[in-house]
């Protein structure tokens, strides 16, 4: 039966965050994501259906917020803020969760972690049609990381149109899910235009074992999937005729302004965002 954790459990939670975080860091990692979306812990405070309490962590939206603030500022002042981003999912139903009030608990938030001079923030299932993205957009001053709508069954095309739609409204990075998952070589397949494996079942992506989660194919791993050499690439192929004319070029992941935006403490690598 689900209960409410008590004031000293929260307290004891939050620096459980803290210390996980420098965990990870001791580790080799370069820095953390608290993960505030999706129906877990933390999104579940902020969600008027989930959040029944009475007390300073519950009620109107400004209480609701305040244990994530207080887990990202312990995280923070334990490895830095400029190693730590939050992820949020604004108007997910995701594991049953009900926000209620969704706009007033996301820019109340932005507006809480904002002077922290955290790294980024980072949307699930981004919409730049929706007013909500741009509202965020507008509400957070750092780097915004923005996860795209994608149909169920997507092409490089399609990956590549959300990404410049987020990139050409605000977002300065891209965050890919269900592509990465199911193609170990996404960002080569992207860089050629192949064609992407498909998520064979979403079930096996929560589960134990490498069946429907590492066990997906590279290019040219199955007979009749084609090789990456077998692909004209934008450069074109050698020709002792000189080059092949250059195809329309697509939309970059990752735009040169992001590199300015990440404060020089970040360089891009073919739409991924890596520790100098």
């Amino acid at each position: 039966m689900p209960r409410e954790l008590t004031v000293a459990q929260i307290r004891s939670t939050v620096a459980d965050f803290a210390t996980a975080a420098r965990n990870a860091l001791d580790a080799g990692f370069a820095g953390v994501e608290v993960h505030s979306a999706n129906g877990h812990l933390l999104h579940q405070f902020l969600a008027r259906g989930t959040n029944h309490r009475t007390d300073a962590y519950g009620g109107p939206v400004s209480r609701r917020i305040r244990f994530v603030v207080e887990v990202v500022r312990a995280v923070a002042a334990e490895i830095g803020a400029d190693r730590v981003g939050v992820r949020v999912s604004p108007g997910s139903t995701v594991n049953g969760v009900e926000e209620g009030d969704t706009q007033a608990i996301h820019l109340t938030l932005a507006g809480a972690l904002a002077p922290l001079g955290l790294a980024y923030l980072h949307l699930v299932r981004a919409d730049p049609e929706e007013p909500l993205f741009h509202r965020i957009r507008a509400a957070w001053p750092g780097p915004l990381i923005a996860n795209p709508v994608l149909p169920e069954t997507f092409t490089a095309d399609d990956v590549h149109r959300a990404a410049a739609r987020l990139l050409d409204t605000g977002a300065e990075l891209i965050a890919l899910g269900r592509p990465f998952l199911a193609n170990p070589d996404l960002v080569e397949r992207l860089r050629l235009g192949a064609p992407l494996n498909q998520v064979r079942d979403r079930y096996m992506m929560y589960v134990g074992g490498a069946t429907g989660y590492t066990d997906y194919p590279a290019l040219g791993d199955l007979p009749g999937q084609p090789s990456s050499d077998s692909i004209v690439a934008f450069d074109g192929p050698a020709s002792p005729e000189g080059p092949a004319p250059r195809p329309p070029p697509r939309p970059a992941l990752v735009p040169r302004s992001a590199r300015s935006a990440w404060r020089g403490r970040w360089w891009t690598s073919r739409g991924r965002a890596v520790p100098r």
